[in-house]
This record gives structure tokens, sequence and C-alpha cells, in this order.
């Protein structure tokens, strides 16, 4: 059985990944700071205290594993982009110079394959509509798409020089709760809706957690030439709250005014040929319209 551990596996993205790869029979254990609640997995896995801080012992931490997930980050609570607060030094010590200690450990202790999860925040501002494409040149325009360039590349290069096979996931925006439920991105876009509140207009890509976790299999699987030092688009569905709430109306029977539809024509979308190549299929509009019924139903 393959032992993976996941840095973060207890976050809106790691859950996913703990919950998916042990349905698949991987051996995952969890690195965080503190140990996950329990409600949140349908089978608690194992877990390791980790902080990311350039003083920790990652060797320690990372020996006896065959595989590594790297979707752990440490920000100022509820934010990404503006995570650094009042402390942007602080901010890249933690999750530049950290990543790259723990990545070099994974290499330095024999770990075979590793996956970085970055971000659509590594494009930065782009020109209006136009397509993000892998090869698109990167402008971060925040310290923390900074941050996911910068490990991105400095991780590829120790990819071509080590026996580390690494590849970087630029993930849009995460949707989805695990199956142990509880709150999810939405909640609060749900409710004001439902309560009768107005709703700014917008849209943004989004993509399943479950199609995360199977773009992380896939990097896990595939063979070493196929994802060695490679970066790779993940994302699924352009979602304009419109369309998003009128779901919510169908399921709830609601009668409360819709937001109007968004301009869609400036949005930069995410091209996922180069992953779909591999055999990755994220859910679409079926998935999305069977997450918002389960959601619904979840907060009945």
């Amino acid at each position: 059985m393959t032992k993976l551990l996941v840095t973060g596996g207890s976050g809106i993205v790691g859950r996913f990944v703990v919950e998916e790869l042990s349905k698949k029979g991987y051996d995952v254990t969890i690195a965080s700071r503190t140990p996950p609640d329990k409600s949140l997995f349908l089978k608690p896995p194992d877990h390791i205290a980790m902080t990311l801080d350039p003083k920790t012992r990652f060797q320690a931490i990372v020996n006896g594993f065959d595989q590594l997930v790297h979707a752990g980050f440490s920000h100022e609570p509820g934010l990404y982009r503006g995570g650094e607060g009042d402390n942007p030094s602080g901010f890249w010590r933690h999750n530049f110079l950290a990543t790259l200690l723990l990545f070099q450990a994974a290499a330095h202790c024999g770990v075979k394959r590793a996956v970085f999860l970055s971000s659509r925040a590594a494009y930065g501002k782009q020109r209006r509509g136009a397509r993000l494409f892998e090869q698109t040149e990167c402008r971060p325009d925040t310290h923390y798409g900074a941050i996911k360039h910068a490990c991105e590349r400095h991780l590829s290069q120790l990819a071509s020089g080590t026996g580390l096979c690494v590849a970087s996931l630029r993930v849009t925006g995460v949707y989805g709760a695990t199956a142990a439920g509880g709150t999810h991105k939405w909640s609060t876009l749900f409710s004001d809706y439902l309560e009768g509140k107005p709703v700014e207009p917008r849209c943004g890509t989004e993509v399943h957690g479950r199609d995360v976790a199977s773009a992380i299999r896939l990097m896990l699987e595939a063979k070493d030439k196929q994802v060695r030092a490679g970066v790779f688009n993940v994302s699924d569905l352009l979602i304009d709250r419109h369309d998003l709430l009128k779901l919510v109306q169908a399921q709830t029977g609601s009668a409360n005014t819709l937001p109007k539809p968004a301009d869609r024509r400036g949005y930069n979308i995410m091209d996922t040929t180069k992953i779909a190549a591999l055999g990755w299929k994220p859910g679409g509009e079926p998935l999305l319209r069977a997450e918002v019924s389960r959601l619904i139903e979840q907060a009945d």
C-alpha cells in the first residue's frame, strides 16, 4: 500500500484529497499544526504534527513516506490573497522557504512522487478575455500568487536535479463539501439569497474538490515523463451567480429576485487541454447541479 503524506489535509482542498485517495487504497497521513476534527472524515486518518516553518525538522516528518501532496498554506484566517496580513516577510518565510525545505527533505528521504498545490493566482493580471495556458507568462499581483509561482519554478529545478518527480497544479476556485458535510464556500451566498438580501452580480471559474483530488491522483499515478516538473491547469466551469442561484431557486421554490447575469466577456478562462490529455475529466454541469442539490438538502 502506498504511504502518502498530505500537508494541510484538513483544509478546504486537503479534505477532498484525504477522503478520495483513502477510498482508492492509499495509506494517508495528515501533516498539520493540530490534529483534524474527527467529524471531517468518514475514517479519521493518522496525523503528524507539522508547522510550516523553516525551523521544522522536515526530514523526520517525511521519512518513510512514498509520496507527498503539499496542500498546506500558512495565512491569515479566511484569506489567501491578502493572507500575509501585516507580515509579508513572515508570509514568504513560512510558505516559500518552508515549502522548498519540505521538498528538499522529501527528495533526501527517497520520496519518489510529489504534488504541489499551486493556484490560478500565479497568472495574476492578464489581458482582458485572454485564455490562460500553462505557458502563458505569469504576472502575479499578490504575495499569494507570487509565492505560488516562485515555488513552481524552484520545485521544477529540484525535480530536474533529483530523483523526486514533482508536478504543480494551478487550481482555480474549489467548491463542494466533503462527505462529512459542514459549511461550504457558498453557504453565505445561498443564505443571503434565500433571506432576500441583495446579491451582487459576479462570475468566476470553479472546480469541484473531488475533481481536484482526481487530478492529484493522476499526478501520483502517471508515468514520470508525463508529469515531471510539469505545471497543469485545473479548472472546470465558469459559474455565474445568476445561474448558480437559479439552481438554488429551483431546488427551494424561492421567489426571491436573482442577481443580474455578470459580464463574462472579459474573464480569463484556464485552458485544461494539457491535463485532459492525461485522462482527467471533471464533473461539469451535472456535478454542479448534483452538488447544489446536496448542499441545499444538508442545510435543511
